[in-house]
C-alpha cells in the first residue's frame, strides 16, 4: 500500500494540532529534495517492433517454408530504467523476437549515445529475446542466422530498432520516484526437458540436489510509482518460445508474448473500472469491451434489424495514421499516467520445451526414441504436444496463461523490496580462442581453450521442438560421410578445429567461413546487472538447465563471499540477451551431442569459460574495479546483403477498391460465442506499411445505433490477419480477418474492419479501409 495523502482540511484531524502534524507530514513526505519517499528513480516503457507480416522467413526454427503472412498478435519492445537520483543506472528492455542481435545492440546504443551523450551504454544496457519462433527474421548480422530469410531484411531490423530505442526514450521520460520489489515461485507446468538423456549425463550427485530436470522457479520485479501506484512487471521464466510451430505463418510473440497481454490486459481490467471490462474472474484471461452498452442488447430480432441496415462499406482511402487512431489500446490508454507494463522474459531455457504433454511420434502415436527422439530412425517424425494438442493456439493460450497466473499471484504477494546500490559490468570476450582454467581430479587445474565456432551434426536433426530433416539425428558422436562430403565443399575443418570440438563431428565450421563475411560471431557481450540485491546475468545464449545452474551457483559465490548482500542476493539469467551464439550446455551434455550440445559453438569448454569471465565481472562489481573492455565485435551493417524481391505493384480487379469485401458474413447473422467470423477483404502487401503502433484488423462494436468503438484489434488473442496471394507473382492479395468470439464477448451488433496500403507502380504508398456488413452476437 502506498502511504496516504493528506489535505490541509483532512476531516480525519482531530484538533488544529494534528492537523498541523498531519499536513507538516504530508509536506515532508510528498517533497524529495527533504525527504524522498524512495530511493530509485524507475521508469518503464513499451513500443511496436512487428516486422513485416508477408514474404519474410520467420526467425527460429530454420524452416525455409515458414513465411509470415500474416499476424496472431503483434511484438513489442517493453524497457524498465531503475536510476539512482545522482547516480547509477540500469536499462532492461524485453523484445519480443527470437534473439537479441549483435548489430541491433550496436545500432541501438549508437543512437542513446547522440540522445543521451554517454548517459545509456553497452555496460548499462541490456536487450533481451523472449525466443519466440513467430518473428520475421533478417535482423541478425552473421550468415548463418540469415541465409533462411535471403540475407539481410533491412525492414526487420529497422522495426526493431526503432521500438527498442522508443521504448527506451519512454521509460526515460517516464522517470520519477518509485519502489522494486521481488518475488519467487514455483510454476510446475510450464516447461519440461526436451533433451533428458543428456540431463541424465550431469553427475548423479549434482542431479541430486535438484527437484526437477529443469527450472520451475519463476523470479519477477513489480514496480511501484510514489505517486500512480505499481506501472509494470517484469519476470524471469524458462521455456522455449515453441508453442507455435515450424509451419505457423502468424507473425506471433508465442507464450510469452501471450503472456504479457494478458497480465497488461488483467491490470488494465482492475484499474480503470469494470465498465470496460467483462466482469470474469480475475485468474481468467481478461477481455476488452466497449464501454458504452446500450440497453436493447436482449431483444435479438431488434439487433437482427438494426445490423442489416449496416452493409458493407467500399474500400476507401485514409490518413496513414487511421488504423493508430482505432486501436483498442489507443482508446484505453490514460494520457495522464504511465502505462502498466509487463514482460515475460527469457532465462536458461536451452533444453526446456513448452510442449508439456511429451513428444510423439506423427506415424504411430507412440513416444518417440529417448536417446535420439527419432520414430523408426527418422527425427522428422518425432513432435512435442503442448496442452492445447492437436490446436497450437491453444497450447500458446494455455502456456501463455499458467505464466501469466503465476505472474499474478507473485505480483500480488510481493513484499521484499529491492534496496541497495545500482551497479553494472560489461566486457567482450573472444570465445574462439579464450584460456580457461578447470579443475583436476586431485585438486590440480588444467588450462583448457575454447575453439573457433562450429555445429555439430545433431544441429541439423532438429528437436522435439522442430525436428530437422533427411537422415540426422541427435546424438550423433560420428556424423555421415555423405555430409561431411557436402561439408567439405564449404569448408573443410582443419585437424587443431577438429580435436578442440570433439567429440562434437563437425557439420559447419561457422567460425572460420568468412565469405563473403563472419557467419558466426567470435567475440561476444557478457554483463552483469545489480539492482540492490537482485543480480541478472546478461548472456547471449540459450543456456541449458544445468548450465544455468552452474552459472547461478558460481556467481551467488563469487558475489557472497564478502557480506556485500547479507540480507540475500537474488540471480536471474537474462538468456539471449546484447547478441546471439546458440547454445551452453555443460560439458557431460556436450559429449553426448543431442541438439543442444551440437549447438554449442565453441567447444566443451563454453560453459567453464563463461563462469571464468562472469566470476571476473563479479570481482570487479564487487571491489568496485573497472574491467578491461575486451576486443570489440565487428559492425556488419554495411556489408549486409539481401534478397528478398521488393514490393513492386498491388492491383485490384477493374471495378474494385482496396479495401472492398471479396466474402462477406452471411446477411442476417446471429453468432454465438466461440463461433468463427471470418472475412476476406481486397487488399494490398503488408509490407508497404507495418502499422506499427496500429492494426491491420479490428472489430467494432456498434454503440448508441450509431457510432462504431473499436473492441478487438491486433492486440487481441481471439483476433487473426491472414494475407495471401492467388499465386506468388500476383500483384492481386487477400486479408481474410477471422475472430473467435471470446466467451466474455458483451451481445451486441459488430463489423469488422481491414486497413492496409498498397504500393502504385512509381512507388507511392496509399493508406485504405473497408467493413464488412454487420452481425449480431447474442
Amino acid at each position: 500500500m502506498l502511504p496516504p495523502r493528506f489535505s490541509a482540511m483532512n476531516p480525519h484531524c482531530s484538533s488544529v494540532v494534528s492537523c498541523f502534524w498531519l499536513s507538516l507530514l504530508f509536506v515532508l513526505s510528498s517533497s524529495r529534495g527533504i525527504l524522498p519517499a524512495s530511493s530509485y528513480l524507475v521508469g518503464l516503457g513499451s513500443y511496436d517492433i512487428t516486422g513485416s507480416a508477408a514474404d519474410v522467413n520467420m526467425m527460429g526454427y530454420a524452416n525455409t517454408e515458414q513465411i509470415a503472412s500474416g499476424v496472431h498478435f503483434r511484438l513489442r519492445a517493453r524497457a524498465f530504467i531503475v536510476a539512482e537520483p545522482q547516480g547509477n543506472r540500469v536499462a532492461f528492455v524485453n523484445i519480443d523476437a527470437c534473439m537479441a542481435s549483435q548489430i541491433v545492440t550496436l545500432k541501438v546504443l549508437e543512437r542513446l549515445k547522440a540522445r543521451y551523450g554517454d548517459l545509456y551504454t553497452e555496460e548499462n544496457v541490456a536487450i533481451s529475446g523472449i525466443h519466440t519462433h513467430g518473428g520475421p527474421g533478417g535482423y541478425l548480422q552473421y550468415v548463418v542466422y540469415i541465409v533462411t530469410s535471403l540475407g539481410f531484411v533491412r525492414q526487420s531490423f529497422d522495426a526493431i530498432v526503432d521500438g527498442i530505442e522508443k521504448s527506451i526514450v519512454q521509460a526515460h521520460e517516464n522517470l520519477s520516484p518509485g519502489s522494486i520489489y521481488v518475488n519467487k515461485g514455483e510454476l510446475l507446468d510450464a516447461g519440461i526437458n526436451r533433451s533428458p538423456s543428456a540431463y541424465l549425463n550431469n553427475p548423479a550427485d549434482e542431479r541430486k540436489k535438484y527437484k526437477y530436470d529443469v527450472d520451475k522457479e519463476m523470479t519477477l520485479l513489480k514496480f511501484v510509482n510514489d505517486e500512480w501506484g505499481p506501472v509494470g512487471s517484469f519476470n524471469w521464466f524458462a521455456t522455449h518460445g515453441t508453442s507455435m510451430s515450424r509451419t505457423n505463418p502468424l507473425i506471433s510473440g508465442d507464450n510469452k508474448g501471450a503472456a504479457a497481454r494478458f497480465m497488461e490486459d488483467w491490470f488494465d481490467k482492475n484499474n480503470l473500472g469494470s465498465d470496460l471490462w467483462d466482469e470474469s474472474e480475475t485468474s481468467e484471461i481478461p477481455r476488452r469491451i466497449s464501454s458504452i452498452i446500450p440497453n436493447y442488447h436482449d431483444n435479438n430480432r431488434e439487433l437482427l434489424e438494426l445490423a442489416a441496415s449496416f452493409g458493407a462499406l467500399a474500400g476507401r482511402k485514409v490518413t496513414k495514421y487511421s488504423s493508430v487512431s482505432r486501436r483498442v489500446r489507443s482508446v484505453l490508454r490514460q494520457e495522464n499516467k504511465p502505462r502498466f507494463v509487463a514482460a515475460f522474459c527469457q532465462s536458461n531455457c536451452g533444453d526446456v520445451s513448452p510442449n508439456v504433454l511429451g513428444a510423439f511420434c506423427i506415424d504411430t502415436g507412440l513416444p518417440c526414441d529417448f536417446n535420439h527422439s527419432t520414430c523408426g530412425g527418422k527425427n522428422e517424425l518425432c513432435y512435442g504436444r503442448g496442452p492445447g494438442y492437436p490446436d497450437e493456439f491453444e497450447s500458446t493460450r494455455i502456456i501463455g496463461e499458467r505464466q501469466f497466473e503465476k505472474a499474478v499471484d507473485l505480483f500480488n504477494t510481493a513484499t521484499e523490496e529491492l534496496k541497495g546500490k545500482i551497479d553494472c559490468r560489461h566486457a567482450y570476450v573472444d570465445c574462439s580462442k579464450l584460456e580457461v582454467t578447470v579443475p583436476k581430479q586431485g585438486g590440480s587445474n588444467d588450462v583448457v581453450k575454447t575453439c573457433p565456432a562450429a555445429m555439430g551434426f545433431g544441429f541439423a536433426a532438429g528437436t522435439t521442438d522442430g525436428p530437422g530433416a533427411f537422415d540426422f539425428k541427435q546424438g550423433d558422436a560420428k556424423g555421415n560421410p555423405f555430409w561431411r562430403l557436402v561439408r567439405d565443399v564449404m569448408k573443410t575443418p582443419g585437424k587443431e578445429q577438429v580435436e578442440c570440438q570433439s567429440p562434437k563431428p563437425i557439420l559447419l565450421d561457422t567460425g572460420e567461413m568468412k565469405m563473403p563475411y563472419d557467419w558466426a560471431p567470435s567475440v561476444l557481450p557478457i554483463q552483469i546487472l545489480r539492482i540492490g540485491q537482485l543480480v541478472i546475468l546478461s548472456v547471449p545464449s540459450e543456456f541449458t538447465t544445468m548450465a544455468g545452474r552452474r552459472l547461478r551457483d558460481a556467481m551467488k559465490t563469487a558475489l557472497g563471499d564478502n557480506g556485500e548482500f547479507d540480507n540475500g542476493i537474488h540471480v536471474v539469467i537474462a538468456g539471449l540477451t546484447n547478441s546471439y551464439s546458440q547454445y551452453v550446455t555443460t560439458f557431460e551434455e556436450y559429449e553426448v551431442q543431442r541438439y543442444e550440445g551440437a549447438s554449442t559453438l565453441y567447444g566443451p569448454h563454453t560453459l567453464s569459460a563463461y563462469i571464468q569471465e562472469f566470476k571476473k565481472l563479479a570481482s570487479a562489481l564487487i571491489r568496485k574495479q573497472p574491467v578491461e573492455p575486451g576486443p570489440l565485435p565487428p559492425d556488419l551493417l554495411d556489408k549486409q546483403m539481401g534478397f528478398l524481391p521488393p514490393v513492386v505493384l498491388d492491383m485490384t480487379p477493374p471495378g474494385v477498391n482496396f479495401g472492398d469485401v471479396r466474402s462477406d458474413v452471411p446477411k442476417n447473422t446471429t453468432f454465438d460465442r466461440g463461433d468463427m467470423v471470418s472475412v476476406v477483404f481486397w487488399s494490398a502487401c503488408p509490407r508497404n506499411d507495418l502499422m506499427t503502433e496500429g492494426t491491420f484488423s479490428l472489430v467494432e462494436l456498434l454503440q448508441q445505433k450509431e457510432s462504431w468503438s473499436p473492441a478487438y484489434d491486433d492486440d487481441d488473442f481471439c483476433l487473426r490477419f491472414k494475407w495471401s496471394r492467388p499465386s506468388k507473382l500476383s500483384t492481386h492479395s487477400y486479408a481474410t480477418i477471422e475472430w473467435r468470439i471470446p466467451e466474455s464477448a458483451e451481445s451486441g451488433v459488430y463489423r469488422i474492419r481491414h486497413f492496409g496500403a498498397s504500393r502504385s507502380l512509381f512507388g507511392s504508398i496509399h493508406h485504405f479501409t473497408g467493413s464488412s456488413s454487420a452481425f449480431v452476437v447474442a
